[in-house]
């Protein structure tokens, strides 16, 4: 069998570890560029929409996102119908940062995809969807508290 998902955590780890030092200059550290990215897309964001998006648990954001409202990246606002949720806002700081973040996707994916076909990259993104919903389905249980049977 083919270790495909020891070769996505190989990419997923090498374009994260280049990006933690890209940002570094920005005070964006240990992945925190994606909160901002997903933040900037989605003003107003709650906390919980933003686990789901980037597939963390509550005590790795919190962490995360304690430091970028520290460091102004993000603003807290309160829910005015539920005082559990915080709306989540990019600053001017966040703002400025993003587009800079976005360009360093786009030069990773066309560095990522350099040598393949536009027919080859459709076939591997429509793949790694699936593989991805397929995972998906086990995270959601197991945050749940479910054990795999493996």
């Amino acid at each position: 069998m083919k270790e495909i998902l020891r070769e996505i955590g190989m990419i997923a780890r090498a374009l994260d570890s280049i990006s933690n030092i890209e940002f570094k200059e920005f005070d964006l550290t240990k992945g925190q560029y994606l909160y901002v990215v997903r933040i900037c897309e989605n003003p107003g964001i709650i906390q919980a929409q933003l686990l789901e998006l980037i597939k963390v648990d509550k005590s790795t954001a919190t962490r995360a996102l304690q430091k970028l409202e520290m460091n102004g990246f993000i603003e807290k606002k309160d829910d005015p119908h539920n005082k559990k949720n915080k709306h989540l806002y990019p600053t001017e700081k966040a703002q400025a940062v993003y587009p800079i973040i976005k360009r360093e996707n786009v030069h990773s994916n066309d560095i990522a995809l350099s040598g393949l076909s536009e027919e080859e990259a459709e076939t591997a993104f429509d793949l790694l969807q699936r593989i991805r919903k397929n995972v998906e389905k086990d995270w959601e249980s197991v945050k749940k508290g479910s054990k795999r049977d493996y």
